[in-house]
Order: structure tokens, then C-alpha cells, then sequence
């Protein structure tokens, strides 16, 4: 057809055999009506910088990138968002005219999901992890206001480095070992499994963190998605805290990302169903 033109966003990544993402993302392009076309593609390491200088030529509205290129993608773009300069990895690419702006919409998914719930503004945070997804999930804590994030992690240097970003933009930050299991305290508002501890098929894994003293006032909220209620979660809500699961956040990521691109509001319950159609939970 003369003058036909489809949008295209993609997913630059290794490997990229299972991503569910994917359908979710064409499932909401559906639902708005827009003949737009979101696609996996696998990039090796050493082909980036030609796989984004492809993305620009080719005329893509933007691309998300998973692990192992999140950081190295940043010096083939133009300018990155302040959450994604501070985080130090992008996630979400978008196009500005000719140029490329880096977001990282890790930590900006679970904050939305979050904002449905709570303010975070002036809570007391116990944060399990200190990887690439709780570093952004702690950035974008930190710039909502959270009033204390203490940080628990195996690893004390990756522990040491996320406390010593998060001193210059919270209150008050704590770094802690998990041990045997670490007892959250008391009058704590919030607690975050930002592991993979509890993703299918280790299900039944146990998160090293002690909830006995955590007030039912209290949200628990894992990053997994699969399944959306996890150990952590049922143990929690037998407390009756309030749960936030993984499910959701990934939802919210790739809302952020489908709005970014298209100026468009996406359907999240369209998102969540594809998603779960994905993980096959029905």
C-alpha cells in the first residue's frame, strides 16, 4: 500500500527466547487501535552500538533493553532522565525528534503501583537486595520522599555502593546483612523483596527476611511475576499486611514505556491479562 508506514518498538536483549513483555505490549497496541508492532530482537553484546544505530535509521519510536545491556547502552544515547543517571542503567528508550532519550522505568513501575496503595513520601523502608532492580526501585523511593531505606543485601560491597548513593538523597540509610534472617523492625512502613528469591520454579524459596514484629498497617511487596503471590506475599497477608505483587509492577513498567512511545493511554487491564495469558496463570 502507497505511504503505509507501521511503527515499530522493540526489545534489545540476550537471550530473548521467553519474554513476556512482548505480548502484553501488542496486546495494549490492539487496544488503542494503533498499527504498531513491538519486537523481540536479540542483540550480542559486541553489536549494540550497530543495533542502535539501526533502531535510529530504521525509524524506531523507542526500545526497552534487558540485562546485559542496560548499562552499556547509555553512551550510545543522547541524554538520559534524572532517574536513569542516577540508577546508571536504562531500561526504556525513547525518541526525541533525532535523538534518544534513557529511562529506566524499573524503579518508576513499581513507584506507580505503589502510588495506588501508598504515599511513599516520609516512609520507613526495608529494602531486600541491592541489584540493579533495587537500586532503581530505591532511587525513585528516594525521590518520592522516603524518609529511611535500609538496605539489606548478602553482598556488602554492592550493599555499600547502593547506601552510598542513597546518603545523598534520604534522610536516613542503614546497610545490613540478611544473615540467618533479618528481623524487620517494628514501625516499619515498607518492605520490598527486590531479589529473585520466590521466581517459578522455586516457589516455596524462603526470602531471608523475619516479619514477626511487622504491624498489619504495613505494605510487603515483591518484584516477581511469576507467580504474583508469593511466599513473602501469602506470609505477609496471613499477618494482614497489605501485599503488592510483582504482576503488577510489571504492568506498570510497560504502561509507562507503551506511553512514552505513543502518547497514548494504555489499557493496564488489557496489559495485565496478556501477561498473565503469558505466564499461563488463569
Amino acid at each position: 500500500m502507497a505511504g503505509f508506514r507501521q511503527e515499530l518498538v522493540g526489545v534489545f536483549g540476550q537471550p530473548v527466547e521467553e519474554n513476556p513483555t512482548q505480548p502484553m505490549v501488542e496486546a495494549a497496541f490492539v487496544a488503542a487501535g494503533l498499527d504498531w508492532r513491538y519486537l523481540t530482537i536479540a542483540v550480542a553484546p559486541e553489536a549494540l552500538a550497530d543495533a542502535v544505530r539501526g533502531a535510529r535509521a530504521m525509524g524506531f519510536r523507542g526500545f526497552n533493553c534487558t540485562i546485559p545491556h542496560k548499562v552499556a547502552v547509555v553512551e550510545h544515547l543522547d541524554r538520559l532522565s534524572e532517574a536513569a543517571s542516577l540508577i546508571g542503567a536504562v531500561n526504556c528508550v525513547v525518541r526525541e525528534g533525532d535523538r534518544l532519550l534513557g529511562e529506566n522505568t524499573d524503579g518508576a513501575g513499581f513507584l506507580a503501583a505503589l502510588r495506588r496503595r501508598r504515599d511513599p513520601d516520609g516512609a520507613r523502608v526495608v529494602l531486600l537486595g541491592a541489584g540493579g532492580a533495587a537500586r532503581a526501585i530505591a532511587v525513585e523511593l528516594a525521590l518520592a520522599g522516603a524518609g529511611s531505606i535500609t538496605v539489606v543485601n548478602r553482598g556488602s560491597e554492592r550493599g555499600r555502593e547502593l547506601g552510598a548513593l542513597l546518603e545523598r538523597l534520604v534522610p536516613e540509610v542503614a546497610i545490613d546483612s540478611p544473615g540467618d534472617g533479618f528481623r524487620v523492625p517494628a514501625g516499619t512502613d515498607l518492605v520490598v523483596n527486590a531479589t529473585s528469591i520466590g521466581l517459578y520454579p522455586d516457589v516455596e524459596a524462603a526470602v531471608p527476611l523475619v516479619l514477626d514484629e511487622v504491624a498489619a498497617a504495613a505494605l510487603v511487596a515483591d518484584v516477581i511475576p511469576n507467580p504474583p503471590e508469593t511466599r513473602l506475599l501469602r506470609e505477609a497477608a496471613a499477618l494482614g499486611c497489605e501485599t503488592l505483587d510483582g504482576l503488577e509492577m510489571l504492568v506498570e513498567q510497560g504502561r509507562i514505556g507503551f506511553e512514552l512511545w505513543t502518547g497514548v493511554e494504555a489499557d493496564t487491564g488489557v496489559m495485565r491479562a496478556a501477561l498473565r495469558r503469558a505466564f499461563g496463570l488463569f
